[in-house]
């Protein structure tokens, strides 16, 4: 997507923030801030002050599930090694599940999932019986029957997902954000909403006190593609009526909406009309936001560093426009921000001067 752009591998965040150092909190990272082709850099504390009264900002609800699980390949004892990734909860019953290699330094390797009629063999004596792709043609995830219910599976052998970039496992509450609120179903995120990591109470408190309002959508990731970068599969989603109505008052009354996470503004754009009008929806969405299709409701956005390849960057482009993306993205290169869901975070505010003294 940004051609030619090299992110060093020492730029990958490897921790959480508050573990980079004595007396660091979540909060700690910086913040990257784009209006058009105009860049600054900031810390994330200073958020408030970037932001008006009368914004409204969209919030990921989703609770981050343990969602990598041991398991062995085979109906007797024996066979292979792997590990389940638990991706997304069917209405079925079914689960798509990605499954992986475990290597020496504790992550995983990418693997191909299948032949239909395969049994996975968990802890506890649970089993799993892959069925069929996920999509016509798809590799990466299968959807699978379990004999058991998986929340109570994950809470009690599940840990949540990481990649090689990380340096160890973490606790859940490391994954989790201060805006999730526990699933009835048990359903939540395989992968962590990381846009709203940094929030912490006391600065969710001071934004409040000045003005800025906060709506609530909820949308369950499911597992991304770390080395293929496909577009995301069809997610479960919902917003709530009172956010909808919040969100036409603040547009109507020209106040800005501004999306913590690439997974709010999927969750909100597909709730909305053509002319921007937000319905209450759920269901599953299948919305790919890409600048051909462009946003409808969403006036901003707050997300993270992605890697110059992932799909996730057409919706970028599409709320920042191409050349306002790639500005942003050499300064962080060159500057040094750190990438991924233990980085530094990019707010995308609209454009107020069309100068790029950073590109």
């Amino acid at each position: 997507m940004l051609e030619g752009l090299r992110v060093p591998e020492e730029l990958s965040a490897r921790v959480p923030a508050e573990q980079r150092g004595p007396g660091r909190g979540r909060d700690d990272v910086r913040l990257l801030v784009s209006r058009g082709v105009r860049v600054a850099h900031r810390a994330f504390r200073e958020l408030p002050g970037l932001l008006r009264a009368g914004d409204v900002l969209v919030v990921n609800t989703s609770v981050t599930l343990a969602a990598a699980v041991d398991g062995r390949l085979g109906p007797e004892p024996g066979g292979d090694r792997l590990v389940v990734h638990f991706s997304t909860r069917g209405d079925d019953g079914r689960w798509a599940v990605e499954l992986r290699e475990p290597d020496a330094a504790g992550t995983t390797r990418p693997r191909p999932g299948g032949p239909a009629g395969a049994v996975v063999r968990l802890p506890g004596g649970a089993r799993l019986v892959l069925e069929e792709p996920l999509a016509p043609g798809a590799a990466r995830l299968w959807w699978a029957r379990p004999d058991t219910e998986v929340p109570g599976l994950l809470a009690r052998y599940g840990r949540p997902i990481r990649y090689g970039y990380t340096e160890r496992d973490q606790e859940p509450a490391a994954y989790q954000t201060v805006f999730a609120l526990p699933s009835p179903d048990g359903a939540g995120s395989a992968e962590m909403p990381s846009a709203g990591r940094p929030f912490t109470a006391r600065l969710v408190a001071e934004l409040v006190s000045r003005g800025v309002q906060f709506a609530p959508v909820v949308l369950h990731t499911g597992v991304a593609s770390a080395e293929a970068h496909e577009p995301p599969y069809p997610e479960r989603f919902e917003v709530p009526a009172a956010t909808a109505l919040l969100v036409n008052a603040v547009r109507a009354g020209g106040g800005r909406v501004i999306a913590v996470g690439t997974t709010a503004v999927r969750a909100l754009e597909s709730a909305a009309a053509d002319g921007g009008r937000v319905r209450a929806a759920r269901g599953w969405t299948d919305l790919v936001v890409t600048p051909e299709r462009g946003v409808r409701v969403v006036d901003g956005l707050l997300t993270g560093l992605h890697e110059p390849e992932a799909s996730h960057l057409l919706m970028l482009e599409a709320v920042a426009g191409r050349a306002a993306l790639r500005c942003a993205y050499a300064a962080a290169v060159r500057e040094r921000y750190l990438w991924h869901e233990f980085g530094d975070v990019h707010l995308i505010l609209p454009e107020e001067e069309a100068h790029c003294a950073h590109c």
